[in-house]
C-alpha cells in the first residue's frame, strides 16, 4: 500500500469543511471508506469513547481500537473494558509502554508523575501512542470542542503534524449532553466513577474530583498548568 496519505491537505481541509454538517455516524462513514483499512481508533473509555465505539460496533466492527494501558488507570476502567468488549462485540487492543511501572519507577526513581508528569507522560502515552499509529493514514478519537478552551479548534478531520497522519474528531460539535443522551438513549455501560464526582478520568494518581460546576478536566493533574498529557496536544511540523 502506498504510504502517501490519500488525500492531499486542501481536500482535507474541504472534506472537514463539508463534514460540519453531518452526524458522527456520517464522519465515521466517510472516515472508513476513505482511509481502512489503514486507519485506527483511539478510546481512553470515557464517554465519548464509548459513544465512537458502539457506532464503530455497527459500522465496521474489524477496526483497530486501541487504548494505552498505562499500568496505572483506575479497576473501574479496567472492568468497563470488560464489559465493553462483551456487550458491543468488538476487541479492544491494548497498547502499553515498554517499560513497566516497577521498571519506570527503577530507571527514573519513585512516582514520576509527581515529580515531572509531562515525563511520565511522554513515557508511558506518547511514545506507545506513536507506536501504534505508526504506518497508518488515519486515527479516530473522541476529542470535542467543548471539553476544554485548547480543544475549542478541533477540526472534524486535520492534518496530526505532530503524528504524520490524519486525526478524525468525529464529536466535535457534540456536547456533553449530546453524548450523555446516545449513552442513555442506547443503554450503554459507563464508568461508575463518573457518578462519584470524576468528569475526566485518566490515570488514578493524576485524577482527582471535581468540584460541581467546575471545568470537567481541572481534575486531571490538579494543582498544574498541566491540562494535556500530550497525545492530543504535541509540538507541530509542516502538514504534507
Amino acid at each position: 500500500m502506498p504510504d502517501t496519505p490519500p488525500l492531499t491537505k486542501d481536500e482535507l481541509a474541504a472534506a472537514s469543511a463539508r463534514l460540519e454538517g453531518a452526524s458522527p455516524r456520517e464522519v465515521l462513514a466517510w472516515a472508513f471508506d476513505t482511509f481502512a483499512p489503514r486507519i485506527v481508533q483511539a478510546t481512553s473509555f470515557g464517554v465519548s469513547g464509548i459513544v465512537l465505539a458502539h457506532l464503530t460496533a455497527r459500522l465496521r466492527p474489524e477496526t483497530t481500537i486501541f487504548y494505552l494501558d498505562t499500568g496505572l488507570l483506575f479497576p473501574e476502567t479496567y472492568a468497563l473494558a470488560a464489559r465493553l468488549e462483551a456487550e458491543l462485540g468488538v476487541r479492544f487492543t491494548r497498547v502499553q509502554p515498554a517499560l513497566s511501572v516497577e521498571d519506570q519507577a527503577a530507571a527514573y526513581g519513585e512516582a514520576l508523575w509527581a515529580r515531572d508528569p509531562d515525563a511520565c507522560c511522554a513515557l508511558r502515552k506518547v511514545a506507545p501512542l506513536e507506536s501504534v499509529l505508526a504506518g497508518q493514514h488515519a486515527w479516530i478519537t473522541g476529542v470535542r470542542r467543548d471539553q476544554s478552551a485548547t480543544r475549542a479548534a478541533t477540526p472534524i478531520a486535520g492534518w496530526d503534524a505532530a503524528n504524520g497522519l490524519v486525526k478524525i474528531n468525529p464529536l466535535a460539535l457534540w456536547s456533553e449532553e449530546d453524548v450523555w443522551t446516545y449513552l442513555r438513549m442506547n443503554d450503554l455501560p459507563y464508568n461508575p466513577l463518573h457518578d462519584d464526582g470524576y468528569p475526566s478520568i485518566g490515570c488514578m494518581p493524576c485524577t482527582a474530583r471535581v468540584a460541581p460546576g467546575a471545568d470537567p478536566r481541572s481534575g486531571r493533574w490538579a494543582g498544574r498548568d498541566k491540562t494535556e498529557c500530550g497525545i492530543h496536544l504535541r509540538a507541530k511540523a509542516d502538514a504534507p
